[in-house]
């Protein structure tokens, strides 16, 4: 079921060229209803993507009877849940040392086995409700390229173990066992673990737009959200008055009358080349769709997709002053370039192939880095989001969490300790321009350094506690 139908119109068109998951997506693009004037619901989420839909789908599973409406800006899927990388993985942006020193070591722990079953969930639902998203379960493999990043990988296995964790979590890999799964150019080892699937972004973000909608949900698009009050939603179109308001705007927040320093909006860039010949993958590996990146400080992260291509993006792209969104931030030539060569550097067998798509999009980062939610039942506020990146998997957590929490559920994920905390805003201007760059370059030095050298930097994890990471 689509419930966009197939029609082409010039709106379609546009939306299909913000990157390559909406350019191959196979239904309409062209905007559902606005919302038709003032109504009243249970329930109002603000915000289509996957924070806001996973949270509407969960509530419509455990009471049918509520009335929810979604109101969405755009389109679903118009942001990061249709634009990212295509890994549902379970890493949690907060390290279990960060989330322990608030909450205690037993949380911690239980917090990562809740995203671990996170990843098992989101291929459940997308199972249940058949969304055709080319999910296929690879797991995660990050290659050590140089002896620093070699040290980071041990250090990393070490400090699993050390929280009880054993090789399902993740397992150390020799350069041998790397090139049994990918031909990598200087590989000396890395680690992989099972909890990741990859999959197409815009196709999930779709296809749950549809199965919200089957369930009686209303999805109310090219609808603004201006204000959010208490029990009230204002929009161009009309007020909805609700007993709970869901605030699900992740890297969109700073739009928001009194929200600019919640989060910072840091742009992550993509591309894709062209759907490569079956003798690259044959000498490159990667058969199982394995997700991938390397150990850098400057992340990067890559899939092979389901139609036989690369898409592959990283960080690397400025922080706009003010915490300014606009829609030509989405594409930066020189890291697009940038990628195009990284990309070349670990495969050089790609060299001459064609890159037919480049784009991007903004995730929210909060000021310690660590995600949260929550909800005030005497005010019917409820919010969640600071992913940090790492969202596919999240913000299905978090719209399990938020449903329980709305429905009364008696349920483990209320015991989590990512409730009820909210993360510091960040400084005001130049401080916040001035910091989060500078982070950023000196990342970017301490890639460059390692990579010629072979010693680990000292100056980024100085700069990562800095920044609150």
């Amino acid at each position: 079921m689509q419930r966009y139908g197939s029609v082409v119109t010039a709106e379609d068109r546009a939306y299909r060229g913000l990157s390559l998951w909406h350019d191959t997506y196979p239904g309409s693009w062209a905007p559902g209803p606005p919302l038709p004037g003032d109504r009243a619901v249970d329930v109002a989420v603000v915000g289509a993507g996957y924070t806001g839909l996973w949270t509407a789908y969960y509530l419509a599973v455990a009471d049918p009877s509520l009335r929810v409406a979604v109101l969405e800006r755009e389109v679903a899927g118009f942001g990061a849940s249709g634009r990212n990388g295509g890994w549902c993985s379970a890493i949690f942006p907060a390290s279990l040392p960060k989330v322990a020193a608030s909450s205690s070591r037993d949380a911690a722990v239980r917090m990562q086995h809740a995203m671990n079953a996170t990843v098992g969930e989101v291929a459940r639902v997308v199972e249940a409700e058949r969304i055709d998203c080319r999910l296929a379960r690879g797991g995660y493999l990050s290659v050590a390229r140089n002896r620093a990043q070699l040290a980071r990988a041990r250090a990393e296995v070490d400090g699993w173990r050390s929280w009880g964790f054993g090789e399902d979590q993740m397992r150390l890999l020799d350069a041998a066992q790397v090139a049994d799964m990918v031909t990598m150019d200087k590989a000396f080892g890395g680690t992989l673990t099972s909890h990741c699937v990859a999959l197409d972004p815009a196709r999930l973000v779709r296809g749950l737009a549809d199965a919200v909608a089957a369930r009686g949900v209303q999805i109310h698009e090219q609808t603004p959200v201006t204000t959010i009050g208490r029990g009230r939603v204002s929009t161009p179109h009309g007020t909805v008055r609700a007993e709970v308001v869901v605030q699900a705007t992740e890297g969109y927040t700073p739009d928001l009358t009194g929200h600019h320093r919640d989060v910072v909006p840091m742009y992550s860039l993509m591309v894709a080349t062209e759907a490569l010949p079956e003798a690259f993958w044959v000498a490159t590996g990667l058969g199982g769709r394995t997700t991938f990146s390397d150990k850098r400080h400057l992340r990067i992260y890559g899939q092979r997709t389901a139609d036989g291509r690369i898409a592959f993006g990283g960080r690397g792209a400025p922080y706009h002053y003010a915490s300014r969104i606009r829609p030509e931030f989405d594409r930066d030539r020189r890291v697009h370039r940038m990628l195009r060569r990284i990309l070349v550097d670990l495969f050089p067998a790609l060299a001459g192939a064609r890159f037919t798509h480049a784009w991007g999009g903004n995730l929210g980062i909060p000021r310690d880095w660590y995600p949260s939610l929550g909800y005030d039942r005497h005010s019917g506020r409820a919010y969640a989001g600071g992913y940090v990146g790492d969202g596919v998997a999240t913000a299905n957590l978090a719209g399990r969490t938020l449903a329980d929490l709305i429905t009364g559920a008696d349920s483990d994920l209320l015991d989590l300790p990512w409730l009820a905390r909210r993360s510091p805003r960040w400084e005001p201007e130049p401080l916040r321009w001035l910091g989060v760059n500078a982070g950023t370059a000196v990342f970017a030095l301490a890639d460059r350094t390692e990579a010629r050298t072979g010693r680990p930097s000292r100056l980024a994890p100085a700069f990562w506690r800095l920044l609150g990471h």
